[in-house]
């Protein structure tokens, strides 16, 4: 008897807007998905955040157990930043997250950047799902 499929975490690519707004964008993703899950069961699970880009001033997500916030110098994640999102990406995986959201500065690179998330060996760890757009 073979071993189930290791549980792949959902992953979803925030885009538009300054920094602030894609923060909040996912504040408010995390609020309706715990809204959902009902007072008596609560968004269970590690969430992780990985930000591009200086904060604005205004912290919308605190870090927390249950929430783990990372952020990367902002440059095209694709090409310049590759080396420190794979790293970054890499040892947030190493804690199998239920849910992970990566917000973009910009979007030049989006379609090649979503490419190489669905190769080896993000494929077998990462289930794209709909991008939020701020």
């Amino acid at each position: 008897m073979s071993a189930p499929p290791a549980r792949r975490t959902a992953l979803t690519l925030v885009t538009g807007g300054p920094a602030a707004q894609r923060e909040a964008a996912i504040a408010a993703r995390l609020a309706q998905a715990g809204a959902q899950a009902g007072a008596a069961d609560p968004l269970r699970g590690l969430v992780a955040v990985v930000l591009e880009g200086l904060p604005s001033g205004q912290t919308l997500l605190s870090p927390s157990d249950s929430l783990h916030v990372h952020r990367i110098a902002p440059g095209c994640l694709c090409c310049t930043g590759n080396l420190v999102l794979r790293v970054t990406l890499n040892r947030i995986l190493r804690l199998r997250p239920e849910r992970l959201f990566i917000g973009l500065a910009a979007t030049d690179h989006l379609d090649q950047l979503r490419s190489w998330l669905q190769d080896p060996p993000y494929d077998q760890l990462l289930e794209l799902t709909a991008d939020l757009r701020t």
